[in-house]
């Protein structure tokens, strides 16, 4: 696909999943539509049992890798329990239960104190917490873009290298600078149940890109949801086209 189809959001669509593939998938914007704020989002009742459908037809390789907590995308998808990645990779809950996390930057404290200030300073700005990894949220202010992407990058420059800024949707992280979802999924990739299989990344975010990157060299599937330029191989035009494809690959 070209440059300029790429930007154009031209869509070619992703193949049939298959019961040797291994799938990972965001959840903002790919299995959920977008919300003013983290606590708005809505999770359509069937979500849930689909998903447990698709994970049981692909032997489990079925993973969550989010920038939320692993905490909240649990009670989100309940009663649906998978393995998980959260917080870009920062913490993974692995096939077998087990919860690993890497250690926390102590150049965040300083940041989100920082941060914290600027968000007071400028009404519309939401700054989000998630214990390991900071987000600015700019959704209910987008003329605070530029600013907001200033006030974290003066973070990372004084953060001396210990973290990195991912921009995303009216969103901007900071995030551990050895955190990122391609990372959490390369470590997944390798343990079973997803272990031999072919990888699958869906996401709709430019946080995505370095997973969309991962799997295409590991011979996988990326896929785009939604508009704008990406490496993704693959489209599909938002949330509702997400899940049809997906409940179309649960069906045996």
């Amino acid at each position: 696909m070209s440059d300029r189809d790429k930007a154009a959001g031209a869509i070619r669509r992703p193949p049939p999943l298959t019961p040797d593939d291994a799938l990972f998938l965001d959840f903002d914007g790919t299995l959920v539509g977008l919300a003013p704020t983290p606590d708005q989002v809505h999770v359509t009742p069937g979500l849930p049992d689909m998903l447990a459908a698709l994970s049981d037809r692909l032997g489990g390789a079925v993973a969550v890798v989010s920038g939320r907590r692993i905490v909240d995308l649990l009670r989100l998808l309940a009663p649906f329990t998978a393995p998980m990645a959260g917080q870009h990779g920062l913490e993974i809950r692995h096939a077998d239960g087990r919860l690993s996390r890497r250690a926390a930057e102590a150049a965040m404290q300083p940041s989100l104190d920082a941060l914290a200030r600027f968000a007071a300073c400028h009404p519309g700005a939401m700054l989000e917490d998630k214990g390991g990894s900071v987000a600015l949220h700019y959704r209910n202010a987008p003329h605070l873009a530029a600013a907001c992407r200033d006030a974290t990058r003066d973070a990372v420059v004084a953060s001396g290298g210990g973290l990195r800024a991912i921009d995303g949707n009216k969103v901007i992280e900071l995030v551990p600078a050895s955190v990122g979802k391609g990372h959490a999924i390369a470590d997944l990739a390798g343990e079973a149940p997803f272990r031999g299989r072919v990888p699958i990344f869906v996401g709709d975010d430019a946080t995505d890109e370095d997973g969309f990157a991962r799997v295409d060299s590991m011979d996988g599937v990326s896929v785009k949801v939604g508009p704008g330029v990406s490496a993704a191989r693959y489209r599909l035009p938002g949330v509702a086209e997400v899940i049809a494809w997906l409940a179309r690959g649960s069906r045996r």
